[in-house]
């Protein structure tokens, strides 16, 4: 299919963390002296895009452009790293939950961008990581525990620490999202999961079968924190105690999809970083990884429930190397057996693995009937006449309506899903 983003349709993301195992305060302080480990930090990719015009639009239209002063002057106060380790946290937290707040309508706008709008938690965060890298503490601070607090200042601000959940008699969801990308060529981008997320995060819904809370995280677009387990160990001390998950992902334009199969590779498409990665998908232990995993997610139920103003699909189409053959081949129906995979349904960049790993680390707890699997949104698309990034403003009455009519058909699926897997429908393999 035809559309301005190309590299979408074939990829599909979401625009979904951390770099390194969280360190405690009790690590001993081997270090060298702190400005010597200040003068080897520089920028990351990502935080060089902060100077653009359209970020720092973004940040002071919603008042978000105070934050990382704040931060700065904590971290300048911090007289040993315990202290300087629950700043991190501390402004971390209070950063998520000030996204996640606006969305939700609680508390000041903090200025005239809709409060739907992911954007200002994206590049706040950025923002506050570059405050992180350029501090020069008081006190000796090692490599080990910068990153450890770079790592705290990423679970934190992207909801990995805040979920929780009510007594047994309520539903338990776990929604993901991922940050915007592709910013090099348009750096005013939004991504509608992670909007969604934060429009979902901690809300109570009601279903035919009772009370469901949602709760949500969101997930960075970078090869190396995927490899480095962020999802696996964001997810997996809940997934036993979950009655339904999706991870969520910007997707193709004009359309939702419920991918069928997810397959274990990489295709090489930049990320965040600008770095690309072609290969198997990393996990542990590889030599029982499969080369394929499905959706348990109630697809037939998603596609003909009337959940909004976009067309839902059950996306059966792999790209795979058949059995015995070499060159890749696409499939409309699905993997044949013994094929290697080159693309799930929701392509061969970060979606896909997402929804590779939530799903493998799923069959991988011994959990077979959680109903669980990937959901890929519209593209977020500007109005007419706004698609220029040179000259086009950073929000626009049509951009503004088709991000709120996709977060509003998410929360209409997640209610239609989580009600079938209660009441039992669509259950057992081929759901």
């Amino acid at each position: 299919m035809t559309h301005p983003f190309p590299a979408i349709t074939r990829l599909g993301l979401g625009g979904v963390a951390l770099a390194l195992v969280l360190a405690g305060s009790t690590l001993p302080a081997t270090a060298a002296p702190a400005d010597a480990v200040r003068a080897t930090e520089q920028p990351t990719v990502e935080e060089q895009r902060l100077d653009r015009a359209a970020p720092q639009e973004i940040l002071r239209r919603s008042g978000f452009d105070a934050l990382a002063p704040r931060f700065a002057r904590a971290l300048e106060g911090s007289r040993n790293y315990a202290q300087a380790e629950r700043e991190v946290t501390r402004h971390a937290s209070a950063l998520w939950r000030r996204a996640v707040d606006r969305a939700q309508g609680r508390g000041p706008a903090g200025g005239d961008l809709s409060r739907g709008d992911d954007r200002p938690l994206y590049w706040a965060r950025l923002a506050l990581s570059s405050e992180l890298r350029t501090w020069t503490p008081r006190f000796a601070l090692d490599e080990r525990r910068r990153a450890a607090l770079h790592t705290a200042l990423e679970t934190a601000s992207r909801g990995q620490d805040d979920i929780r959940y009510p007594g047994p008699r309520v539903k338990r969801v776990l929604v993901t999202g991922f940050d915007p990308f592709t910013l090099d060529r348009d750096a005013r981008i939004g991504n509608p999961s992670g909007a969604s997320a934060l429009a979902l995060d901690g809300t109570l819904v009601r279903t035919a079968e009772g009370p469901a809370r949602i709760e949500t995280v969101v997930f960075p677009v970078r090869w190396t924190d995927f490899a480095e387990g962020a999802v696996e160990r964001a997810l997996a001390r809940h997934l036993p105690h979950l009655d339904l998950f999706t991870t969520v992902s910007q997707g193709r334009p004009g359309r939702f999809d419920v991918e069928r199969t997810n397959g274990a590779w990489r295709g090489g498409f930049p990320d965040n970083e600008n770095l690309s990665r072609t290969e198997t998908v990393p996990v542990t232990d590889p030599a029982s990884q499969p080369q394929w995993t499905s959706t348990t997610l109630p697809y037939r139920l998603l596609t003909e429930a009337d959940t909004g103003r976009f067309p839902v699909y059950d996306n059966t189409q792999v790209t795979e190397i058949p059995a015995g053959a070499t060159q890749p081949v696409t499939r409309p129906d699905g993997p044949t057996p013994g094929s290697t995979a080159r693309a799930g349904g929701g392509g061969d960049y970060l979606s896909n693995e997402i929804a590779y790993r939530a799903t493998l680390l799923r069959d991988r707890l011994g959990l077979p009937g959680l109903p669980g699997g990937h959901l890929h949104t519209p593209v977020l698309q500007f109005g007419t006449g706004n698609t220029d990034p040179a000259t086009g403003t950073v929000t626009d009455p049509e951009f503004e309506r088709n991000r709120a009519d996709i977060v509003r058909q998410v929360r209409a699926l997640v209610v239609t899903a989580v009600g079938a897997a209660s009441d039992g429908r669509e259950k057992g393999p081929g759901r």
